[in-house]
């Protein structure tokens, strides 16, 4: 019950100005905890393509590293086959042109001695 002639109690409750105050305050501070989180979040992208563009040229330095050391590998490697090659070939030449006695024509002074053997004793 009310009674009559007595003040009547306000409610606690905001005015519609406080109300827009205290929401603009809180825009604001999101509005700056945002601004944070993308200057850091921007601050941490180019640190992350810093990192990746140094990785890719260490990377590249240490690919063109290996490459130089796998030519010359190949290199040396060729050079010995060909030395082995060219030794083989020069060990069957030899052997071509050494006589080995087994045709008559590698043999010409025996065939002669053979052949005209009672005319060179006298």
């Amino acid at each position: 019950m009310v009674e009559k002639g007595g003040p009547v109690p306000t409610p606690d409750v905001e005015g519609p100005v406080e109300v827009l105050k205290r929401v603009k305050s809180i825009e604001a501070t999101w509005d700056l905890k945002l601004a944070a989180a993308r200057l850091a979040s921007e601050e941490e992208i180019r640190r992350l393509k810093e990192e990746a563009a140094a990785a890719i040229k260490a990377a590249h330095a240490d690919v063109e590293t290996a490459r130089a050391r796998a030519l010359e590998e190949a290199r040396a490697q060729s050079d010995r086959e060909v030395a082995e090659i060219l030794a083989e070939g020069e060990r069957a030449a030899e052997v071509i042109a050494r006589p080995d006695g087994k045709r008559p024509h590698d043999r010409p002074r025996e065939v002669l001695a053979v052949v005209l053997g009672p005319l060179v004793d006298s």
